[in-house]
């Protein structure tokens, strides 16, 4: 089974387009967004994906009530903290990487995903630790999204 991963979209649609092109042509049957989506349009260029959206609010992400009714349709989306369980995996969700820190040092959680930074992050504490990166491109000038294989925790960081 895999899922597909991303965060700080920060509005480009376009970009948020092509991660749910691949995540569709890669079979995920999962996307997690990290936070900082900042508006609810950005929300609706989701709603191409063939599975539910967990995701957690960043931030940036101002207009949270929009936002929360766009994600009706598409799945979840979480104040502070989303936990998942998903095929035999345990998965935290949160936008800050001090928490994540702390909570995959914990080994709760078979995977703790985190965004922020829109720096791409993959180590083992005693959990899997994941940053996908940003997939809107603006601060880094790189649009990156992760593929998960949760049989194996293998991870497969994707530039669009």
């Amino acid at each position: 089974m895999k899922i597909g991963v991303f965060s700080d979209s920060h509005d480009n649609v376009n970009m948020i387009k092509e991660a749910v092109d691949l995540f569709n042509a890669e079979g995920v049957e999962l996307v997690i967004h990290a936070g900082d989506f900042i508006a609810p349009f950005a929300v609706a260029a989701m709603s191409g994906l063939n599975c539910k959206v967990i995701g957690v609010f960043g931030n940036n992400d101002g207009e949270r009530i929009g936002v929360a009714k766009r994600f009706e349709s598409l799945g979840e989306v979480h104040n502070n903290l989303a936990e998942v369980v998903v095929g035999n995996r345990r998965v935290c969700v949160m936008h800050y990487p001090e928490f994540a820190e702390a909570i995959a040092k914990s080994g709760e959680y078979d995977i703790v995903i985190y965004g922020h930074t829109h720096q791409v992050d993959v180590r083992q504490e005693k959990s899997l630790i994941l940053n996908p990166g940003e997939v809107g491109g603006w601060v880094t000038g790189k649009s990156t999204v992760a593929i998960v294989d949760l049989d194996n925790l293998d991870v497969d960081v994707r530039e669009l």
